[in-house]
């Protein structure tokens, strides 16, 4: 008999995909209510959504009109955190194939949460299905949540007074998990985490997420070394 104790499982995708995909829904929500805020109307907002369609650069962009900054400052904003996912589209090269046509539509639908999702599989066959599974459901959530924030913004009020900024975070923790039990997974989260810290404070918005990728480099630096010891072998 062969085993390996306390091997780590990988995330069911279709429940955590649908978790997933309400946290970013509920977070779609606040982007819509601070867009209509910032003077966007409801249908450009939406059209963000739909077209950009990555949270944190549709933050920024509106961040920088909100507090006056000029449509080049915003866009310049946008692309420098949206630069990651040619990244993550390079590490599901091998998982994402098919026709031109299906590529494209792979390539909208990388996102933190879809690669996330699909590395976290164990199984190569489970990768490609926990990626469209995690796209199309944070896709659908983050424009529902969108129109809903756009339209009944001055409603729903401060989404900060009930505790779902804290939805997004909490998600993508529950993502991330899974990858931590390899020493270099380890060390590099660590790093990142230090970064992040440290720059918070003395940057401007958005360029602690891109330093703290810097780890990734040392991470890969450190031997793998899986977690749990082997079970009794035939």
């Amino acid at each position: 008999m062969t085993g390996r104790a306390d091997a780590p499982r990988s995330p069911d995708p279709v429940s955590a995909s649908l978790i997933l995909g309400l946290a970013v829904g509920l977070f779609g929500v606040s982007f819509g209510v601070l867009a209509v805020a910032a003077g966007l109307t409801v249908w450009q907002a939406l059209t963000m959504s739909l077209l950009v369609f990555t949270g944190a650069s549709q933050f920024a962009a509106v961040a920088v009109v909100s507090s006056g900054g000029t449509e080049v400052a915003a866009l310049g904003s946008a692309l420098l955190l949206a630069a990651r996912n040619g990244a993550y589209g390079l590490a599901l090269s091998d998982v994402l194939k098919g026709d031109l046509f299906r590529r494209l539509v792979a390539a909208h639908l990388v996102l933190d949460e879809s690669t996330a999702m699909a590395t976290a599989q164990r199984d190569p066959d489970q990768r490609e299905r926990a990626f469209w599974l995690a796209g199309v459901s944070v896709f659908v959530s983050w424009n529902v949540g969108t129109l809903i924030g756009g339209v009944w913004g001055d409603a729903i009020g401060d989404v900060e007074r009930w505790g779902l900024d804290a939805a997004f975070p909490a998600g993508f923790v529950a993502l991330v998990a899974p990858h931590l039990h390899r020493l270099d997974a380890r060390v590099a989260a660590a790093l990142a985490v230090a970064i992040a810290l440290v720059l918070v404070p003395i940057v401007p918005v958005g360029i602690p997420v891109l330093a703290s990728s810097l780890a990734v480099l040392v991470g890969l630096r450190v031997p793998p070394r899986e977690v749990g010891r082997k079970a009794d072998r035939r």
